[in-house]
């Protein structure tokens, strides 16, 4: 058994540390909500209040090996993505202890800005367009020249999608023009496979510094819709002239596809939803 610290357990995070949980191990978690903690207890999590913005906050962490970064940002947070990434980042590493052995950092695709469709490996091209993507990069560095570079490790993950987490899904349901770009590719991680990637990168020692996590199954986005609309026997998928000033027209002109190859070649995975078909009918279908 051994002991292990989650710093963000939200959507992803919450899952990883309920399966450690589940496998013995001792799991801690950081949140700033005391209703959480008792959500966490519960369900055998060991809370923390602490805020990563707030530094006098930050409780003495347990000497944990192992730390799960997995910090998404909250808009009522009245704080910037960049500070909540970046500055969260340094909060953070000021106050681990020193029995850290491994820090996994759960990055995003968003740090490439390619927007020719290419295919995206670690090798490509880091040039963020946009806040997030930006700070992510910047988080990343921060990790990888602190005091535990060495013994960290980034997922950049693709969009996670599971229960509860399907954009759209009421406008689909009720057949309402969407406002977005038909075409652009989606890349894709089912949240269950993303906790496998995590448990997989945790289990053996990893032969790089950073991995691209999706399904390895882009999928363009009208087809995407259309296969929500299907399995729903919803109305067929119209769209309409989209703004391309707004938020959603520009994260989706950054078009790309993501290998998922270094990532499946070096660790043994067993794939729950190999591409988007899998996923959805796992969800719309059981709801």
């Amino acid at each position: 058994m051994t002991k292990r610290l989650i710093i963000g357990c939200g959507y992803l995070g919450r899952r990883v540390a309920e399966k450690w949980v589940a496998d013995g191990h001792q799991v801690f978690a950081l949140t700033r909500s005391q209703q959480h903690a008792e959500d966490f207890r519960e369900s055998g999590i060991l809370p923390l209040i602490g805020d990563v913005m707030s530094p006098e906050s930050l409780p003495d962490f347990p000497e944990v090996e192992l730390v799960l970064y997995s910090v998404g940002f909250d808009r009522n947070s009245g704080h910037s993505i960049g500070d909540v990434y970046i500055q969260g980042v340094n909060n953070i590493l000021e106050v681990l202890p020193n029995s850290v052995k491994r820090v996994i950092y759960i990055s995003s695709t968003g740090v490439y800005g390619q927007t020719d469709g290419s295919w995206v490996n670690e090798q490509s091209a880091t040039i963020p367009t946009r806040p997030g993507g930006i700070a992510c990069l910047k988080a990343e560095q921060i990790l990888q020249q602190g005091r535990f570079g060495e013994r960290t490790t980034v997922l950049r993950l693709a969009g996670i999608y599971g229960p509860d987490r399907i954009p759209r899904l009421e406008q689909i349901k009720s057949g309402e023009p969407m406002s977005i770009p038909q075409d652009g590719w989606l890349n894709l991680i089912h949240v269950d496979d993303a906790v496998t990637v995590v448990d997989a990168v945790v289990t053996q020692e990893p032969k790089q510094s950073c991995y691209l996590v999706s399904d390895g199954s882009p999928v363009n986005r009208g087809e995407y819709l259309a296969e929500i609309a299907a399995i729903l026997k919803a109305p067929p998928i119209t769209f309409v002239s989209a703004d391309p000033n707004t938020a959603v027209s520009q994260r989706a002109s950054g078009t790309k596809r993501i290998s998922h190859r270094c990532l499946a070649d070096e660790f043994n995975i067993l794939w729950r939803y190999p591409t988007y078909r899998e996923g959805l009918a796992s969800i719309l279908e059981n709801p």
